[in-house]
Parts: C-alpha cells; structure tokens; sequence
C-alpha cells in the first residue's frame, strides 16, 4: 500500500469517529458517509473465520479482505479450502476468490492487537462464538469501525443495551447477521400482516429443531483411576450422566497453534480445552453459547417481532427437560426449551401471547390447515388471527396464508417495504459507503436479541415460574435473583 493510500484511509477511518469530535469535511462535499465515496471498497477485517465468518467474506467478495483475526488459523485454512469446491468437487468462485484473499490479508489472533496496528480497517466482522460478540463489536466501534455481528448480537440482555448504546455514541454503521432479515418473503410478511389481511393477531408460535449439537451434558470429566464395574454401578439419570461425563474425557492437546486462552476470553471460570467445545459445538455450553434460542430465535422470531412491532414482554416465563448439571450453575442448556411470552397492547393493536418450542417440540398443527401441507420440523412461524393464519419457514422463507382464498388479497396488497438488492452483508457494506441504511442495524437487533435472552433469563429462573419484566428499567421485578442473569460474570481485564 502506498503512503498516499494509507494516508487517505487513516483520514476516513479518523472521520468515522463522530464521537470523538466534528469531521474535517463534510461527508456531503465527498459524496458519502463518514466522508467515503460511494464508489469506494471498505478494507473489512474478519475476527473469527472459520465458520460463518467466512461465509460472510465470501459475500463481500467485492470489498477488501484486509485482515482476519482467528484464535485457530490451522481449522480455518481447512475451512477456506473447503469453500473453494461444491458438494461435486467444481470449482466455486466466490470461495476460490475468498481464498484469494484470506492468503493476502493479514494475520492475528488478538483482535485487540490488530485494531491496535492496522489503521486502514474500515469495518469490521465478528463471527465468533456468542461470548465474545460483545468485547470485540464494543472495541472495533470504539476505535472508530463499522460492524456486522452474527447473531445473537450478544450474550446477555446488558450486552445488548451496551453495543446498542456504543453504536449510537460512535455514528457506526451495524448489523447483526440475521440474513433472513434482507430477504423479500420478510417483507412480505409485513406487508401482510401489517394490511390486515389475516386479522388481528393475538397469538404466534414459533418453532425450530435445533439443538443439532450437544446439550443437556455435564462437561467431559477425567475418568475415575479406579474404573467401576458395570454390576456396581447406579443407573439412575445422575450416575448415568456423571458416567457419560466420564466417557468424554480424556487427553485432548489443545491443536497446534490455537489460542485457548484467547478463545476463552471473557469467561470467568477455567474450562479445559476439549473438541466437543470447539469447533462449532460451543452453541449448547453455557460459558460459550446461548443455545438453541439463541441461535435460532433472530432467524425466526424476527419476523413476528418486526411485522407486530412487539417491543418487549410483559411477563416471560419457560419449561425444559433438565440443564446438564444443576439447575443454580448449569455447564449445558436444557436438550428441549418451550418459553411463553406475553407482549402488551401497542397502540390499537391487541396484546400478543408469543410461544417458542426447540430441541423437536412443536405446536399443535391448526384446523385450518391443509391436510397436504405439512409444518416444517425444522423450524417455522405461525401466525394466529382472526381471519385466518400466515405460516412460514425459517429466515421468513416461503410465506402462506391460509385459507388459501386469503392469498389473493395477500397478492393485491401494494409494496411498502423497499426491497434489499444483493446480499445482508452487501447492505451494510454499502450503508458504510453512505448507499442506503443497514436493515438489522442494532438498533433493532438488540431489542430482538433481549427478547430472545429473556427466555434464558426465565429458565433460569426456575421452571415455570412467570417472571415480569420492566424494560424501561432492565429488571425483573417480582424474582429479584433473575436480575443477575440479564448479565454475566466477567474473568479479570476483560470487563464491558
């Protein structure tokens, strides 16, 4: 790079920082946001690229790939590879491209350490595990970049608020990565059930088979030095669970040239590196992931969220099978969650009782349906009202209402969400460049996202207990040990 090139990105970068004081020209006179011509490319750092981080750079192939920022750089030079072929073995020029680039970018494992040294980043990917979304995002808008996060946005409800509030204080442009959101089937939810053609609503579910990864476990234990015969052992669930804890310990190096304690990060408690945590199976451990709701719940409470601008709950209250471990400080989440929400009156629309159901619980299929139309087991909405239903598949796909004579008032209802041209991802890296607004900037993904962790916050809890929540003030108010979960324990210099 040039030192005129340099120059010119240190200057958009420190432009960027509107909260750290006025810009030097005004983003007008060069024809964009933050100062940056439309016509530009963003120099996008990646922070986690190994799963849905690469997927994400594949789809800003048209940006440039700067720098990537992984604790374990021998999975994701696999995962790059994998990406260059299809499922028949041809080539595949979005991952050939992003090949390409990963190859030139350069390399860190801290990601403190590269916002501290590369000054051309423009924005900034998080696709890490769901405990580090927070620390990283916060940090990356603080030095002045632009940020997409995967979802869920953060870990806990203070998380949350927290990036909210950076994010407005900063001028960033965000986005949380609920592709689903971008997509023209979302906007047709809206539009329907925002002119009524189904009714009132009073009622939603919502579904998803997830867990596809471990839950419900204790966490690998080293095995006994004495082994205990098969006749001697107890067979109740807890010695059979302690047993199967046993089963997955073992001898695990941590791979050669990861950084676990990097990886680590923000938990407060020591967790000894295991394969069943990493890769990708961190989703269902509580030091690192927000299970099944977490994950699913921005692909498909999204969209009820959005079309009845549901705000936040009321009351809250969830049932499951058993954590993996005790209930007052669970390692795993519960293998199948059902979460009651109850959403208040909005104006003149009525109040809304929202059901979620994970880990392959559904609700009853409705009268009113076909008998050829089957619901999705792996995942899906419906909306209740009082003319008929609305039900889709997951990230909004394939909307149907039903009866099915409704559907030709559905197709006279004109457009009034503007649609999304390309990808989530090429919508926020042109509202970076001042082309349009993000769709799931945070300040509507974190709202979302505090409403999916309310249901955690339920749970936890105690089953079955209906918890009342006051949103202006972020707090539980009649189980006063739940406020501690709308936050979380931090390990030491690693505080937000």
């Amino acid at each position: 790079m040039s030192d005129h090139d340099l120059s010119r990105r240190e200057f958009v970068s420190n432009t960027s920082r509107l909260a750290m004081g006025a810009m030097i020209v005004p983003p007008h006179v060069l024809g964009g946001r933050h100062g940056r011509p439309p016509s530009d490319t963003l120099n996008v750092a990646v922070v986690g690229a190994g799963g849905m981080g690469g997927e994400n750079a594949q789809a800003l192939g048209s940006e440039n790939i700067v720098a990537v920022c992984d604790v374990d750089f021998g999975y994701v030079a696999r995962k790059v590879e994998e990406r260059t072929k299809d499922g028949e073995g041809n080539p595949r020029e979005e991952g050939l491209r992003w090949k390409e680039q990963f190859e030139k970018a350069a390399r860190y494992a801290d990601f403190r350490v590269m916002l501290e040294r590369q000054k051309d980043i423009d924005a900034v990917v998080v696709a890490t595990p769901d405990h580090l979304h927070a620390v990283i995002a916060k940090a990356a808008m603080e030095a002045g970049k632009h940020v997409y996060v995967q979802k869920p946005l953060a870990y806990s409800v203070h998380e949350a608020r927290l990036l909210r509030r950076v994010a407005a204080e900063t001028g960033a442009v965000t986005q949380m990565g609920n592709q689903g959101h971008s997509s023209d089937d979302a906007r047709l939810i809206n539009e329907w059930v925002q002119a009524g053609v189904i009714g009132n609503v009073r009622e939603v579910h919502v579904w998803t088979n997830r867990p596809i990864w471990a839950q419900g476990l204790l966490r690998p234990q080293s095995p006994p030095a004495v082994p205990i015969p098969a006749a001697e052992r107890s067979w109740w669930p807890g010695s059979v669970a302690a047993a199967h804890a046993t089963a997955l310990g073992g001898d695990f190096p941590v791979p050669e040239g990861m950084d676990w304690e990097l990886y680590l990060g923000p938990v407060a408690r020591e967790v000894a590196y295991h394969p069943i945590y990493h890769p990708f199976h961190w989703r269902g451990w509580v030091d690192f992931g927000v299970g099944a709701l977490g994950d699913m719940g921005a692909h498909l409470v999204d969209h009820p969220y959005w079309a009845l601008g549901l705000g936040y709950p009321d009351t809250v209250e969830a049932t499951s099978t058993p954590w993996g471990g005790p209930a007052d400080d669970p390692q795993s989440y519960p293998l199948a969650m059902k979460v009651h929400y109850e959403f208040p009156r909005r104006g003149l629309r009525p109040p809304v009782v929202l059901h979620w159901y994970d880990g392959g619980l559904m609700p009853r299929r409705p009268d009113i349906l076909p008998a050829d139309v089957p619901l999705d087991r792996t995942g899906g909405v419906i909306f209740v009202g009082e003319r008929g239903i609305l039900m889709h598949e997951t990230y909004g796909r394939n909307p149907r209402i039903f009866p099915e004579a409704l559907m030709e008032e559905a197709g006279a209802v004109p457009p009034s969400h503007a649609r999304v041209e390309g990808s989530h991802e090429m919508n926020w890296a042109n509202a970076c460049k001042g082309i349009g607004e993000a769709t799931c900037p945070f300040d509507y993904a974190a709202p979302l996202t505090e409403v999916m962790l309310l249901g955690l916050v339920a749970l936890r809890s105690g089953q079955g207990r209906k918890i009342h929540y006051d949103a202006d003030r972020m707090e539980v108010t009649n189980v006063e040990e739940a406020n501690r979960y709308l936050t979380r324990e931090y390990r030491a210099g690693w505080e937000i």
